[in-house]
């Protein structure tokens, strides 16, 4: 993969905040030609830059759901296997390494606090996974 110029890092900020943009207008917040658009997200595609288009949602429009941050605490070398079996838990919208204290978090996403205490269970009682805190969004003042 080649390294990301400066227009790649915009062109990707510029997608983040709305994917759905219309290349034209891309084009113009960028000062660059819609082709110019067009094939650097072509390119960043080919090359597994960008994995996937994706939706926000706003967050009263899914009211009554449960979010978090789990912060997971993983058994010596076995963070590759617990890895492994969170890829299949479908309420995790995200994972993350990380340095410091925990080793692994994770972002929730359930529709209720009965599916949220059972998710953790599930997740707490994953071979490996030694310790785990976690904390509940309440609203998002920044996305």
């Amino acid at each position: 993969m080649a390294a990301l110029t400066d227009l790649d890092r915009r062109l990707l900020a510029v997608l983040r905040e709305d994917g759905r943009a219309p290349v034209a207008e891309i084009a113009r917040r960028l000062g660059v030609t819609r082709a110019t658009v067009t094939s650097r997200m072509d390119r960043l595609v080919a090359e597994g830059v960008i994995v996937g288009f994706t939706v926000r949602v706003r967050e009263d429009a899914v009211a009554g759901e449960v979010r978090a941050v789990t912060l997971i605490e993983v058994e010596g070398r076995s963070t590759d296997a617990v890895i492994r079996r969170l890829r299949g838990f479908t309420e995790i919208d995200a994972l993350h390494s990380t340095n410091g204290g925990w080793d692994l978090v994770a972002e929730l996403r359930t529709p209720d606090l009965m599916e949220f205490d059972r998710l953790l269970g599930r997740i707490r009682s994953i071979d490996g996974v030694l310790n785990s805190e976690t904390s509940l969004l309440l609203s998002s003042v920044l996305r």
